[in-house]
């Protein structure tokens, strides 16, 4: 008489919440990183949308203030700030609902009145900065 196997074994299912969790390990850490990348790209957003108008404003006047309606916060960004002494701009990220590689971070944009261009520094982690900052 032949019995039919019904079901899996144990080591059948081990093997498969091992092979889950081995998936979770390394899903979770890529996850966090893509959700803070996408948290970064708020500010060189808002950063981008201001380098027209405040370059446009220098070479009239060589005023360096915000332009009036200038969005300046975002849902991860706390603010925009216009430093006039260095000619630069500085987005802040919030320090509380953001992710950990962006909370408290900044990113600046600076502006060379001599040639027009706009360098970008920050204190984002490697693994979040943009390859073009």
């Amino acid at each position: 008489m032949k019995i039919a196997q019904r079901g899996f074994t144990l080591i059948e299912l081990m093997i498969v919440v091992a092979i889950i969790g081995i998936l979770a390990a390394v899903a979770i850490p890529q996850y966090q990183d893509y959700t803070a990348r996408g948290q970064a790209a708020e500010a060189f957003s808002l950063l981008d949308g201001l380098k027209t108008p405040m370059s446009e404003a220098y070479a009239q006047d060589q005023s360096w203030a915000l332009p009036v309606g200038a969005v300046v916060v975002g849902k991860y960004v706390s603010g925009v700030v216009a430093n006039a002494a260095a000619t630069n701009l500085v987005a802040t990220f919030a320090a509380a609902g953001v992710n950990t590689k962006v909370s408290g971070k900044t990113v600046t944009f600076t502006f060379t009145p001599a040639s027009g261009d706009w360098a970008c520094a920050s204190n984002l982690a490697a693994e979040v900065k943009p390859k073009s900052c």
